[in-house]
């Protein structure tokens, strides 16, 4: 299963705050499974990530298939076949022309040297966010997602991430969306298992605040 190392332990310390037990009671423990993220290979989980970048799933989806099948043997290509991939073949996949060269500049940085993946499991969350924020349309909030479900870190917490700012909002009954500074602060006792409260943050998002009672 894609997710967290050492995922039991941070349940364990996520039980002891009686916010999250309530969450963990209700929704199991994390299932993290993300559709466009490979695990173990940074370049397809990347690639795959500019892909689903403000598209729905389903177009995505269809966008993928039809980039991976401009490939010999419809196999994800590596770095260097898609250098060798002209720009308007690939946009006949469905591509704009903006993530067709954001693909290429990755496959460029993946295949020079620029970007170290095979040192990435040696870095610090921030030396990744950092170092992979170098290439054309790769951003914190992408980073942040291949922490958790590509490299399976532990401790992520996607401050610019809405769903976990509303998440935040609703858990620890804020008046207002709480900025980085605040979910810091607030996190202070579970910070080493941000990713796993992550997802609950998450799953609190997607579902909104509880309606209120009606009194009898």
């Amino acid at each position: 299963m894609n997710g967290p190392k050492d995922l039991s332990k941070s349940l364990a310390v996520l039980k002891r705050d009686k916010r999250f037990a309530h969450l963990i009671k209700k929704h199991g423990a994390p299932a993290f499974k993300w559709s466009n993220f490979e695990k173990g290979n940074a370049f397809q989980s990347l690639c795959r990530s500019i892909i689903y970048q403000q598209v729905s799933g389903a177009a995505a989806s269809t966008i993928l298939a039809r980039f991976i099948a401009l490939f010999p043997k419809s196999e994800f290509p590596t770095p260097e076949a898609v250098r060798k991939m002209p720009v308007e073949k690939m946009r006949s996949a469905g591509l704009s022309s903006q993530k067709a060269s954001y693909i290429k500049d990755l496959a460029l940085k993946f295949s020079d040297g620029t970007i170290k993946h095979q040192s990435l499991n040696e870095m610090t969350n921030d030396e990744i966010v950092k170092h992979l924020t170098q290439i054309k349309g790769i951003g914190s909030w992408t980073v942040h997602m291949f922490l958790i479900f590509t490299l399976n870190r532990s401790e992520v917490l996607p401050t610019g991430d809405l769903g976990i700012r509303k998440g935040f909002k609703i858990v620890y009954g804020l008046k207002n969306l709480p900025d980085h500074a605040k979910m810091e602060k607030l996190a202070k006792r579970w910070r080493a298992h941000a990713s796993s409260a992550s997802w609950y943050f998450w799953r609190v998002a997607d579902e909104g605040r509880p309606k209120a009672r009606a009194k009898k």
